[in-house]
């Protein structure tokens, strides 16, 4: 079997390698270890996660809120077993869609695990033990990320769970103590307070967000808790152990002190992800990796071996589903021999809680590190007229300037919809836009939206509507 290229891993960024790979006339191989196409994402991650914080929050609307808008439906109750079987008719939808993709572009799949063998050869082990040597010009690593482990806790996926684990709990525990406020933490930690929990955040720094812009995150720490978060800041997990049906933990001071215990009945595991490369055969073909275990690639997605590149999650740059998509075309236009490029200053974040948070290039500490001087306009949603008719005014959204030449270097938004008006604001920063370009684009009204130009017109401070 020989390929112009074969991608390893079927998640956002491998499957759409593989695509724009075959639209550009190479002939593509695919490899995954899962039985469902999707990585990480559509089966464990971004997908069942985005219907479990829906249904939740349809929970929540209908039990605290519907009332308020002349809607009587009585006391709603929980179907946990229902719940999860739309989260799984979700990801069912997403993965068997990566199928017929692949099979639309006459892409060939082998499930099995991949390991590169020699430089232009993939091998392919299968469930039943057997093995195929797939021959090609190019490999594409695309392995995507696992959870990071806290040292000496064990993630049993019952009592001590990683975000895998939280996502098929069986069960509303009464007290779920997150260790880690990231976006994952966060987001599973709302799923299951909105469904009943009592949540208690255990973050080592003494902020949550760590990476986002900090006024952001101090007021979206407010807002959590109004909602019933309880939040142990600059503190340490020493110890996890199990004590007669319940987690016992041991916490401390992160500077060092006085321990104290918390009990839960389930403890989630949330401090970030690493990159995947087991069993790839990296060392055996002398794939470089930095300190981090991240693969080594140029500008160009190469490796320092010939005909090997990686994207995605093993290699430099934020763990997100989208930017490994952006590398996944780049890499494939590269080696068609077009410019493959990604703009790693114009990668939206976004934190799918409610409200949510989102983000795109700079936060006023990158810009005060970097000695860049720029000017703030915000803008509040409690005087946005949608935003106020439809009671979401939590939250607000800043964008941020170069002083000298008012173009935009960062937006952040915390409040209703943030994940999807940061796009107007990406695009923006995509054609080099200044706040003015932004403030003199005609929004129609009434929307949310409107609250993205007014921040633009607070840039210079002539915002209308406060």
């Amino acid at each position: 079997m020989s390929y112009d290229l074969v991608v390893i891993g079927t998640g956002p960024g491998g499957y759409v390698c593989a695509i724009r790979a075959a639209q550009l006339g190479l002939k593509t191989a695919v490899v995954e270890k899962r039985p469902a196409h999707g990585g990480t994402c559509l089966n464990v991650g971004c997908i069942p996660s985005k219907a479990l914080l829906h249904a939740s929050e349809a929970f929540e609307e209908a039990k605290s809120h519907l009332k308020d808008l002349g809607i009587s439906v009585g006391e709603p109750t929980l179907d946990l077993g229902k719940m999860m079987t739309f989260k799984q008719e979700g990801i069912d939808g997403n993965t068997k869609g990566v199928e017929f993709l692949l099979k639309k572009n006459k892409i060939d799949t082998f499930q099995g695990l991949g390991r590169i063998a020699a430089v232009g050869q993939v091998e392919v082990s299968g469930d039943d033990g057997s093995k195929q040597v797939l021959e090609t010009r190019n490999i594409v690593i695309a392995t995507g990320s696992d959870v990071t482990r806290l040292p000496g806790v064990e993630i049993d996926e019952k009592m001590v769970v990683s975000s895998e684990g939280a996502l098929e709990l069986p069960q509303v525990p009464k007290r779920l103590l997150v260790i880690g406020a990231g976006v994952i933490g966060l987001e599973l930690g709302s799923v299951w307070r909105r469904l009943g929990s009592e949540v208690t955040v255990v973050e080592y720094l003494d902020r949550i967000l760590p990476g986002m812009d900090g006024e952001v995150a101090k007021q979206f720490q407010r807002i959590l808790g109004r909602q019933g978060f309880q939040f142990k800041l600059g503190t340490k997990v020493t110890t996890v152990e199990r004590r007669n049906g319940v987690a016992s933990v041991t916490i401390e001071p992160a500077a060092g002190g006085t321990s104290e215990n918390l009990e839960a009945d389930v403890v989630l595991v949330a401090i970030g992800r690493v990159p995947y490369t087991e069993g790839l055969g990296l060392e055996h073909v002398g794939v470089q990796k930095d300190n981090r275990g991240r693969i080594q690639t140029d500008e160009h997605f190469a490796t320092n071996v010939t005909g090997i590149y990686a994207i995605g999650d093993v290699i430099d740059g934020p763990m997100l589903a989208h930017k490994a998509e952006d590398e996944g075309m780049a890499v494939a236009e590269i080696l068609a021999g077009k410019a493959g490029h990604v703009n790693y200053d114009v990668i939206p974040s976004v934190v799918y809680t409610y409200p949510e948070v989102a983000s795109v290039g700079k936060t006023e500490e990158e810009l005060k590190e970097g000695g860049i001087a720029y000017n703030t306009g915000k803008f509040p949603f409690t005087a946005n007229g949608r935003a106020k008719v439809n009671r979401t005014t939590e939250g607000f959204v800043k964008i941020l300037a170069d002083a000298k030449t008012d173009r935009v270097l960062g937006v952040h938004i915390v409040g209703p919809d943030a994940g999807n008006l940061i796009h107007e604001t990406a695009i923006a920063m995509e054609f080099g836009a200044s706040s003015e370009d932004i403030a003199r684009t005609c929004h129609a009204h009434p929307t949310l939206n409107e609250a993205v130009r007014e921040a633009a017109l607070a840039v210079e401070k002539r915002a209308i509507h406060m």
